[in-house]
């Protein structure tokens, strides 16, 4: 077995139980993601399943690359510590390839949100998915429609109507529909708080797909100086003595009988 820095194998090693954490993290927070959408009606969000089957996938492969590296960072194996080396340099640029367009569109996603809401008023003759759906936003979100109320024309759910508590506060608006009927309804608009949540979600992406490419450009120089080490182990060179060979020392008399002066 090659001579390794101790330091290097502890750090790569505590590094993969990181890693391998936090692919469990993602499994999690897919699964989490899952069961909220089903439970709110989202089950048929465009994009949804193909977005949970990408977490699943990659939590996983995160988690059997996290597996590889402790593997071979304990046992010294090289040939694993080689594979993992290059799954930390496809993943640094996998990471940076979706940090950076994500970033890049980030300050058109509110016109771009807005656009496609559109497509679905009047709230009130749209479709029943996309009317459970809203009906759904403004019940947890406190708001009614998406940019006025009126975009549920003379139609206003009881999502959108405000209980006795929530007048007190001082959230709701008095409002008459065309048949001169008198409504208590929120007076915020869903649209900026869901452009809230789809920003927070947005940089929260960036921020992990940044920091990923961090984490896989370390997970690259350890594992390069690991295996580096394993390479061109340092090893104590071979010293060699010449032997001389020479007389053996005069042995010293000893002076039993001194001369007198």
């Amino acid at each position: 077995m090659a001579h390794v820095n101790i330091c290097v194998k502890r750090l790569l090693t505590i590094f993969n139980i990181f890693f391998a954490i936090i692919g469990g993290l993602i499994i999690a927070f897919a699964f989490l993601g899952q069961t909220l959408s089903s439970s709110h009606g989202g089950g048929k969000v465009e994009g949804r399943d193909t977005g949970l089957i990408m977490l699943y996938l990659f939590g996983s492969v995160t988690m059997v690359i996290a597996v590889l590296g402790a593997y071979g960072s304990h046992k010294e194996n090289k040939g694993c510590l080689i594979a993992f080396l290059v799954c930390m340099v496809i993943g640094s640029l996998l990471m940076l390839r979706g940090g950076i367009p994500i970033a890049t569109v980030r300050p058109m996603l509110g016109d771009i949100l807005e656009q496609k809401l559109r497509t679905v008023l009047p709230l009130d003759t749209a479709s029943r998915e996309d009317r459970n759906m809203a009906e759904s936003v403004q019940q947890e979100l406190q708001c009614c429609g998406l940019f006025s109320y009126r975009d549920w024309e003379d139609s206003i759910p009881d999502t959108c109507l405000c209980s006795q508590a929530e007048e007190r506060e001082g959230v709701c608006q008095n409002v008459y529909t065309a048949r001169l009927e008198q409504k208590v309804i929120y007076e915020k608009t869903c649209f900026p708080i869901l452009l809230h949540y789809v920003l927070l979600f947005t940089d929260i992406m960036i921020g992990f797909c940044f920091s990923l490419a961090v984490l896989a450009l370390l997970g690259l120089a350890l594992s390069s100086v690991m295996i580096h080490q394993m390479r061109h182990a340092l090893r104590a060179p071979m010293m060699t003595v010449p032997v001389i060979f020479s007389a053996m020392p005069p042995k010293y008399e000893e002076l039993k009988n001194p001369a007198g002066y």
